[in-house]
């Protein structure tokens, strides 16, 4: 059995549709990324599962019960569901502790290791309002965390963070699954958080589903142009193109067109497999380098560790064949 179960969730309101018979399962422990434009559908289906709205079609069962809307009981919500909203409210003129206890349901052990988990142990004594957003957002979560949920959603919890708290919570949810064993989904617009955390990405668009897959497949095998540009830079390219750029490779005629990471071209020296060109521009991002090369016409993004290049040199660069995407 599934530990969640989407079926054929559809919710509108008004003449608005966000979601579109959605449809997929989770098992205990797996963690999910949901992923997509402003808009997609990604927080309506949060807070879908977390019993907040009430779908139009279809149902969500979580251990095989089913998940009630806000229309079939008094309160919205579900016990076992903790849902971390990107405007999560804790009340000012509180100390942090209050707040906790207010929440916690839990034995004094078991809240101290939520607590120590969610790295807030010394701030149990100050002011809510003297916290950091950081710091906030943190307490927010180990509040949910005391009431024994057995899913967690996060909605966006990187959003609008500097990078030492953005690294903070980024092992706090890390810790959560391994130390409490929870099963989590995140909602994340940054592709490395995504890539790098994610045992599956689901992908939206107009509130539907249009990619459900590993990172790795997600990232080299997107199914179209705007699932690949969710996930990092790209080349794109025709076939009649592509052909003359690198005419010693042998490209099938195709239809559709075809799709190159940056770091899956190579830099290299002259050989019979290489193309010659010219780099327009340098783009040092921190642990990479992106090369603008002017191919003939055309410019080619290239990713590289190196840094002995200059602008106006002259490059060969080779692409293999085997790594070309089709979308």
């Amino acid at each position: 059995m599934n530990f969640l179960s989407i079926e054929n969730i559809s919710y509108g309101y008004g003449n608005t549709n966000a979601l579109h018979n959605v449809n997929f399962h989770q098992n205990k422990f797996e963690k999910i990324v949901i992923a997509g434009e402003t808009g997609s559908g990604k927080t309506t289906l949060l807070q879908t599962i977390a019993g907040l709205l009430q779908p139009t079609t279809g149902s969500i069962l979580l251990e095989g019960e089913r998940v009630l809307g806000p229309l079939e009981k008094l309160l919205p919500g579900n016990k076992s569901v903790a849902y971390l909203s990107q405007h999560f409210e804790l009340r000012f003129n509180y100390f942090v502790y209050e707040q906790l206890e207010m929440a916690n349901k839990l034995s004094n052990a078991q809240a101290e290791k939520i607590y120590k988990v969610c790295q807030i142990e010394h701030l149990l004594k100050r002011r809510v309002e003297a916290l950091s957003g950081g710091e906030r957002q943190r307490v927010a979560l180990a509040r949910l965390l005391s009431s024994s949920p057995k899913l967690l959603l996060l909605d966006e919890p990187f959003s609008n963070l500097d990078a030492t708290h953005k690294n903070t919570i980024k092992t706090v949810i890390e810790n959560i699954g391994k130390e409490l064993q929870l099963t989590c989904i995140m909602v994340s617009h940054d592709a490395a958080d995504s890539l790098s955390w994610a045992e599956r990405i689901v992908v939206m668009k107009n509130g539907m589903i249009i990619q459900d897959a590993n990172p790795k497949e997600i990232y080299y095998h997107p199914v179209n142009e705007y699932c690949a540009g969710l996930f990092g830079d790209y080349n794109l390219f025709n076939t009649n193109s592509l052909k003359q750029l690198f005419p010693s490779i042998n490209i099938q005629q195709h239809e559709k067109n075809i799709l190159v990471r940056p770091e899956q071209f190579e830099i290299t020296t002259q050989t019979n497999h290489s193309i010659k060109g010219t780099i327009q521009s340098i783009l040092f991002c921190g642990s990479f380098y992106m090369l603008n090369i002017l191919i003939d016409d055309t410019i080619v993004f290239v990713k590289t560790l190196l840094h002995n290049y200059a602008i106006n040199d002259t490059v060969f660069v080779k692409l293999d064949i085997e790594k070309i995407v089709y979308v």
